[in-house]
């Protein structure tokens, strides 16, 4: 049957696709509203997409559906990647059946599961995220609760002591915890007993 005035058929919605509206791949056409990762239903453009045979991806989820699969191969040099692809409905797992999913969720939300695995700030017992944290004394801590545990003045990776799980200041720490004597500790001279 002759198509009269129209364009192609969509690749993803069958529909007419006009020029204006047109974006072709992998000999196909497309409308732009339709060209979108089949699994996360991402927008792709020319630099974005990876193609497999009829269908489009973004380059995350084609190398998670088709890529090298195991240790050693990960979206980075040197990267070991567990992302199974289910949240995508990607089954990873070719070849094992899929085990029933429960009718409850058990983390009900991306949120709360990554809730779980945050540090926490032994000053103020708040979570510590990354753009945040600085390591201190082995543990994590707030940008502002880096801070000499007694004159309160803010620590750097050159100043910073710590003792007994908390922070201080070089000029703190000696004073209350160094040694005590003439020259030491802010002593200047010795006191005569009468």
């Amino acid at each position: 049957m002759p198509n009269w005035g129209g364009g192609a058929k969509c690749g993803a919605c069958e529909k007419t696709v006009y020029h204006a509206e047109e974006i072709q791949c992998n000999g196909r056409s497309f409308h732009k509203t339709c060209f979108l990762c089949m699994a996360c239903r991402k927008a792709l453009d020319s630099t974005t997409v990876a193609a497999h045979e009829s269908e489009i991806y973004c380059k995350t989820c084609y190398g998670r559906k088709y890529g090298p699969k195991g240790v050693g191969f990960g979206q980075g040099a040197g990267c070991l990647s567990t992302d199974t692809g289910d949240h995508l409905g990607l089954n990873l797992q070719q070849g094992s059946p899929k085990s029933a999913r429960p009718s409850t969720p058990t983390n009900p939300s991306k949120f709360a599961k990554k809730m779980v695995d945050v540090d926490k700030c032994p000053r103020c017992g708040k979570s510590v995220y990354a753009a945040e944290k600085i390591m201190g004394g082995g543990k994590p801590w707030h940008k502002t609760c880096f801070r000499c545990a007694i004159c309160g003045k803010s620590l750097e990776s050159t100043n910073v002591t710590d003792k007994d799980g908390e922070l201080y200041c070089k000029v703190c720490y000696a004073k209350n915890f160094g040694p005590k004597g003439i020259g030491f500790g802010g002593l200047t001279q010795v006191e005569k007993k009468e």
